[in-house]
């Protein structure tokens, strides 16, 4: 089974034109988002707060977060972004994925658009 990346682009909240562009690897064993932390500093977004998150080598470790745009396949959603290692391979989480109302398709390994988001 390959990885799925995908073009994400992430932008503050305080009005600027400033984004991040990165091919994100999709992770839909991941909550929430991560980018590099001298990324998301470049770009104004504040951290509000932090939470502990389980690595996959079983390490519990603490990241600051923040709030962000998050863009992918044409469609904006808004979440939190991690707060990740300067060189921390950018993450897109399955939060990020389903506000956005898309998926992975496990026979293609590659990124859908759902029809419609769930309400029910």
């Amino acid at each position: 089974m390959g990885a799925t990346y995908a073009e994400v682009t992430i932008r503050p909240f305080n009005g600027t034109s400033k984004s991040y562009t990165q091919q994100f690897l999709v992770d839909t064993g991941a909550t929430d988002s991560i980018a590099p932390s001298v990324k998301l500093a470049q770009l104004g977004i504040k951290k509000v707060g932090a939470e502990a998150y389980e690595l996959a080598d079983g390490r519990v470790v603490t990241f600051d977060f923040g709030l962000a745009q998050i863009e992918v396949m044409g469609r904006i959603t808004a979440g939190r972004i991690i707060f990740g290692p300067d060189d921390a391979e950018p993450i897109l989480g399955l939060v990020a994925l389903e506000s956005a109302a898309l998926k992975v398709n496990p026979q293609t390994q590659q990124l859908e658009k759902l029809p419609a988001g769930m309400l029910k």
